[in-house]
């Protein structure tokens, strides 16, 4: 038994939510999110909650029961609140300034990097080396943060590159001498 999955998704005040031809729908104050259903879960609206279980009792319906409730929980999440991802800049010569659709880097490369900002997601700069990364979409958020991250990883060595916030990265030892 999922111990996730047993609890309902409350749904708040200025939140609604739908079931219609294999889809969910949430709307609220921030926008709109849709997640497609599986055949093996049953999603039921009731008053202010949504009701996730299992529709049989094999064992692919128990394996998606506690991940499609959370799933549905990061939908209510998104339209009320958002998420938010920082990132933080570690070099000399590394930083970050977004310009309009557009966030630009330098990292250290022969050219900058020039990041594409996708609909749904909002980047701000408040300083040259934070990276302040904000949508509904709890995914979208952390695959834009993944993408911008990827132009330069930390190394272990001194520490330079783009990590989260709150990251730690091992710091590897120098030469003995």
């Amino acid at each position: 038994m999922s111990r996730i999955g047993k609890k309902p998704v409350t749904i708040p005040s200025g939140v609604t939510a739908d079931i219609a031809n294999g889809v969910i729908t949430v709307k609220g104050p921030k926008g709109t999110l849709t997640l497609n259903m599986r055949d093996e879960i049953s999603y039921t609206v009731d008053g202010n909650a949504i009701i996730v279980k299992p529709a049989n009792d094999t064992k692919s319906a128990r394996a998606f029961w506690g991940m499609q409730r959370t799933l549905v929980d990061n939908l209510v999440v998104g339209v009320t609140e958002g998420y938010t991802k920082t990132l933080n800049i570690t070099g000399v010569g590394y930083r970050a300034n977004s310009q309009g659709k557009t966030l630009k880097l330098q990292l250290g490369y022969s050219h900058d990097v020039d990041f594409e900002i996708p609909d749904g997601i909002e980047i701000k700069t408040p300083d040259n080396t934070t990276v302040l990364i904000s949508g509904i979409d709890k995914q979208k958020v952390g695959q834009v943060a993944a993408e911008i991250r990827r132009w330069r990883k930390p190394e272990p060595y001194k520490g330079k590159g783009i990590k989260y916030a709150g990251e730690f990265i091992f710091r590897k030892e120098g030469k003995k001498k």
